[in-house]
């Protein structure tokens, strides 16, 4: 009984073990994987391609999908076992796919086109060339000529479960033929399956926490076909980045440029404000004693002037000077003692005029009276000395007497 219990053990060790180690164990996850998306396959470019289905991998950012794809077959007789997720010691251990000339065991997961969770239905090799189920591939037979056409049973068309094991996970266990696949020769996947891994892993679209289980590329026509379009896209965003940076560059220099500017021409206002304040600045200078204010830029009379113009004495002071028979004080009279001394001094040329006889004498007279006046409006900077020997009219009332 007891021998009975170990051959019993070894058995699933056998069964278990193969499984975790051919596959590639390389990442473990307390978090189960999304559910399959439902997609549809792209059309088989031609003769010797495999369809490989789509997977959730795992990266530093989560769970993201990597495209299914139709890959170029290794070698003649090579037949891909998808990798799955299997439930193990507490986490979610990633056994990877491989190459061989059987299908092994993969979780059981129904990943379609072929792959219902046990073999392989979508086709089979025979004398060096793969003939395709067309029941399950898309198969464009004016290019593809070896194509049959025979039903797959899917008992698990409904089921997207994407593990094996745990809580919800499918619960299929190796078989004989599955283990013994395992053993036999083998390869792990081409550099285009593992480029197309890396180039989905760096696409944002294929994160399950991004496209919340809807990838945006499902599935590609080719490895290389899904990895250049990446790269283009990806080229045309580093493009607009380094479009954007040099932008960001510009708009900075710019802005800094238009700052220097504004600087420059606030300084040079400021200059000259501060040069039109000192130029509008009243310059004092002392002239004679007396505080003389000059603004350059201004036509008003300067303080100088004003003061000069009040030493002279008016036209009408003239007048006054010239009616007294004494020296005049040059103290501007009254308003009040102008209009007599004019009057006085209209009676005197009239005395004079009736008075003498001799027409050409008194015509002589009054031609240098008028000069006389004339010279008097001049402005003399020694104004009382000149007017105080004034001689002919001041003798006037003396002569009017005389001939009285």
């Amino acid at each position: 009984m007891s021998r009975t219990v170990q051959a019993l053990w070894l058995v699933v060790a056998l069964l278990v073990v193969p499984a975790a180690s051919f596959g590639g164990v390389a990442v473990s996850i307390t978090i189960a994987p999304p559910v399959l998306p439902v997609y549809s396959q792209p059309l088989c470019p031609g003769a010797g391609y495999i369809w490989t289905p789509g997977y959730w991998a795992y990266g530093p950012y989560g769970y993201y999908w990597v495209p299914g794809t139709w890959v170029f077959s290794p070698f003649i007789g090579a037949l891909w076992t998808p990798g799955y997720w299997g439930w193990g010691d507490g986490v979610y251990i990633w056994h990877g796919g491989y190459w061989g000339p059987q299908v092994g065991f993969y979780g059981g997961i129904n990943y379609g086109f072929g792959y219902i969770g046990v073999g392989y239905g979508g086709g089979y090799w025979n004398r060096g060339s793969f003939y395709y189920n067309r029941a399950v591939n898309n198969v464009n037979q004016s290019v593809v000529r070896n194509v049959y056409s025979r039903s797959v049973i899917n008992n698990a068309s409904s089921n997207r479960v994407s593990y094996n094991g745990g809580t919800g996970g499918m619960t299929a266990r190796p078989t004989a033929a599955e283990t013994t696949a395992a053993r036999e020769r083998r390869s792990g996947p081409t550099a285009a399956q593992e480029q197309l891994q890396r180039t989905a892993s760096t696409n944002r679209g294929q994160l399950a926490s991004v496209n919340h289980g809807r990838p945006a590329t499902v599935a590609a026509a080719r490895p290389e076909t899904f990895s250049a379009r990446q790269t283009a896209a990806q080229a045309t965003a580093n493009r607009a980045t380094t479009r954007n940076r040099a932008t960001a560059r510009n708009n900075v220099a710019t802005s800094s440029q238009a700052r220097r500017t504004t600087n420059s021409a606030e300084t040079r206002r400021t200059t000259t404000t501060a040069q039109a304040a000192r130029q509008s600045t009243v310059s004092r200078r002392t002239v004679g004693g007396t505080t003389r204010a000059t603004r350059p830029s201004t036509s008003h009379p300067t303080v100088a002037n004003t003061a000069h113009a009040t030493r002279q004495p008016t036209t009408h002071q003239r007048a006054v000077s010239h009616t007294v028979s004494r020296p005049v004080q040059h103290t501007a009279p009254r308003a009040s003692s102008a209009r007599p001394a004019a009057a006085t001094h209209n009676r005197t040329l009239a005395a004079h005029s009736t008075s003498h006889s001799a027409p050409s004498q008194n015509t002589a007279r009054n031609a240098e009276a008028p000069t006389r006046h004339s010279a008097a409006a001049q402005p003399h900077a020694s104004g009382p000395a000149q007017h105080s020997s004034a001689p002919a009219h001041t003798a006037a009332p003396r002569k009017e007497g005389g001939h009285g």
